[in-house]
């Protein structure tokens, strides 16, 4: 069998995967000792679980890894786009497909043989995630930079509720990583492929 036809995920995919899985884990868990200094939706994460120590320390993890996720992710949509992957791989995500194919998952039905095509489900909430993302990066940039881009604050209709859009933006994201990583769990083919490329 030929390399191209045993070949699961390249190289590349393997590596901005993993990039972003590590960017991810130190943004959420600084992002959650950020958001204790306030507390503004009224409850507190366990300081077990976040990363940083203190605000500032919070704050110096949050921007390490926001660079990281920030310029991983450009790489990884860029190379997604041009290789024609992007339109191959998640589209076209029909409705009636996708909830045949969560109507299996949930009887524990769903068939994956072929890693190198994803289901229905997984277009969608592949999708889901860059675009959510992509909201976390700009309601991040009003956080960060609220003076220098007031145009991308008021459109998000201002501070205050940006700060909101990225909690639940970020909310969002661990949604996904939880069903992600039970998937994981169910199917561990998926884990070795994404290790091994094959």
């Amino acid at each position: 069998m030929p390399v191209d036809e045993c070949t699961i995920h390249p190289a590349w995919l393997r590596i901005t995967h993993w990039l972003n899985a590590i960017a991810v884990v130190l943004l959420v868990t600084s992002g959650w000792r950020i958001y204790n200094a306030t507390e503004f939706l009224g409850f507190g994460i366990p300081r077990s679980v976040t990363l940083g120590g203190w605000l500032a320390g919070a704050l110096q993890w949050h921007f390490a890894a926001m660079w990281l996720l920030f310029a991983n992710g450009i790489l990884y949509l860029l190379i997604n786009a041009f290789s024609g992957r992007l339109r191959r791989q998640f589209f076209p995500i029909m409705p009636r497909e996708v909830l045949h194919d969560l109507s299996a998952a949930l009887r524990g039905s769903l068939v994956h043989e072929d890693l190198r095509h994803y289901n229905s489900v997984q277009r969608l909430a592949y999708v889901f995630v860059m675009v959510d993302s992509i909201v976390l990066v700009l309601s991040g940039l009003v956080l960060w930079k609220s003076v220098q881009f007031p145009i991308l604050r008021e459109l998000l209709g201002g501070y205050e509720v940006a700060r909101r859009i990225h909690f639940f933006a970020m909310a969002g994201l661990c949604a996904f990583i939880v069903v992600h990583v039970v998937m994981v769990v169910l199917v561990p083919r998926t884990l070795i492929a994404m290790l091994r490329g094959r």
